[in-house]
């Protein structure tokens, strides 16, 4: 339900904290600056890039080692300092950091990324074909860019091969909006990416303005839901630097949820007024508008039922009402978000476009692939696409499964809503056909506003660290380059602990332990 939860106010940092928490913050900010410095020459440059023949920038472009190297330092310094920050953003420390501060912490950290060249995907490039491919009045859900504009034009040229012959996996709000992009840009492809960078960047803001009020209400400190969310590497990573347009999808999501919630009272089973009906429908729409940039979305739709479903009484009937009100209020916002951008609804049939990709990432993905293996070692022939269509179907089964668990017990009161949603999210995302990295931001995100728990922020914490550093900083494939990697790894790896080492009498105060109390 939408109650505030009691949470006790901590105090503000002392003298010694406010000086520790200044090193911290130029600490991240070198390494910003270091991936922005690097990305000239290991991010995911357009094809015909005017880096190289740019005097002294064009020299980073034919060091890619070096310039990966200079990245990797920078991701290390930047997932360090987040993990010192952690440590004044920690539920039941009797002092914890204001939220200006951290908002300052933030901006410090993200403002090198806003310009740096996108990395760890080339995502983006796709985003500005298929856009282009609605401003010239073509449809994007029928066509890939090589079919729909050409391989040989610039906007086609940077999209990875496996995507070119492919339809457009998005809702109709996204290219609706990519498409004033390109009649914008045209075939500018750097302007294109900077203005994709700054819808995600708005998409951020929602998620800054939305997590300390949902946390609120939940029982968490503000600050604590912006670290391990806003401030989040793989947010910083995969969603700025990597331009994804999960950042715009989950920002509509979560500030859906708050505005649904802002009028909720919390004693159940009052009649439901008109201000809070409106606020409901107006949480409702924004919702159903993150569902029409990425369908993972609607999944909190299920969940704010829910909740609306216990602030009735409870009944199976207060069930029953809640979700044909928000299937109503989905359902015409969709219907008109579809006809009003005239793109229509030819993304539901491409919404399963990306399960053409099979990674060992994914969990079923991965059984398959083990399947058809054991079936070629035990001389039963090929089966593998069997296997992992197979795998896939009873994976995607499991999860339906799963979250359909979670909204009961949300229902009965055995759960958060908001937990639920998390958890949700992670098992449809997780068990799907394809997963990606910054994917974990869709549980984490919701997670980070209602859980208090140690070993939850713990686990949160060590995947997103784990995950940021793991991921080569560049969009491009290392065909016959392999030996670039262990090179660049080798290199951050002792350029790092050589900043270690230079201020370890700043460093190494703040990575000792801080005897707090455990959070419940």
């Amino acid at each position: 339900m939408g109650n505030r939860e009691t949470i006790g106010e901590a105090a503000p940092l002392d003298a010694p904290e406010r000086r520790q928490l200044d090193i911290i913050r130029r600490w991240g900010t070198v390494g910003a600056l270091l991936m922005f410095v690097g990305s000239l020459g290991a991010g995911a440059a357009p094809v015909f890039s005017p880096l190289p023949g740019t005097p002294v920038l064009g020299l980073f472009a034919r060091m890619p080692s070096a310039a990966m190297g200079v990245v990797w330092t920078g991701v290390f310094l930047v997932v360090s300092a987040w993990l010192m920050l952690g440590r004044f953003a920690r539920p039941g420390r009797p002092r914890l950091m204001s939220r200006s501060q951290l908002d300052r912490t933030l901006m410090m950290w993200i403002t090198p990324l806003v310009f740096v060249l996108p990395m760890f995907s080339r995502d983006v490039y796709s985003y500005l074909a298929q856009s282009q491919i609605a401003a010239n009045g073509q449809d994007p859900y029928e066509m890939g860019p090589a079919t729909a504009l050409g391989v040989d034009h610039p906007l086609t040229t940077n999209v990875p091969n496996i995507w070119r012959e492919t339809p457009a996996p998005y809702g109709p709000l996204f290219l609706a909006v990519g498409r004033v992009i390109s009649m914008v840009t045209g075939n500018s492809v750097l302007p294109g990416v900077f203005l994709h960078r700054l819808l995600v960047l708005v998409g951020l803001a929602m998620i800054v303005w939305a997590l300390p009020r949902l946390a609120r209400r939940f029982g968490v400190p503000p600050v604590s839901a912006l670290w391990l969310g806003a401030a989040n590497p793989l947010v910083l990573f995969h969603l700025v630097v990597g331009v994804h347009n999960e950042g715009l999808a989950i920002g509509l999501m979560l500030v859906g949820l708050e505005l649904a919630l802002r009028r909720m009272p919390v004693t159940p089973g009052a009649p439901m007024t008109r201000d809070e009906l409106v606020w409901i429908a107006l949480g409702a729409t924004m919702i159903t508008f993150g569902a029409a940039v990425k369908i993972p979305a609607a999944l909190a739709l299920g969940f704010l039922g829910v909740m609306i479903a216990r602030r009735l009484g409870g009944s199976f009937g207060d069930l029953i009402k809640a979700a044909l009100l928000l299937g109503v209020i989905s359902g015409v916002v969709m219907v008109a978000t579809c006809l009003g951008t005239g793109l229509g609804f030819g993304w539901v049939q491409t919404l399963n476009v990306a399960s053409t990709v099979k990674s060992w990432m994914s969990p079923p993905t991965a059984m398959g692939f083990l399947g058809g293996g054991l079936g070629l070692l035990l001389g039963l022939g090929n089966h593998t696409d069997s296997m992992i269509a197979l795998m896939r179907l009873v994976f995607q089964a499991v999860s339906v499964v799963i979250a359909g668990t979670l909204l009961w017990k949300a229902f009965r009161g055995r759960i958060k809503a908001v937990n639920g949603l998390g958890a949700g999210l992670g098992a449809v995302l997780v068990l799907g056909p394809v997963l990606q990295p910054w994917y974990v931001l869709w549980a984490a995100l919701p997670l980070a506003t209602a859980v208090l728990a140690k070993r939850f922020r713990l686990i949160a914490m060590s995947a997103s660290a784990f995950i940021a550093v793991i991921l080569p900083p560049t969009g491009s494939a290392f065909d016959g380059r392999a030996y670039i990697v262990p090179q660049a790894v080798t290199g951050a790896v002792l350029a790092f602990l050589l900043c270690v080492f230079v201020a370890r009498r700043q460093i190494v105060p703040l990575i000792k332990r801080d005897p707090v109390p455990d959070a419940a």
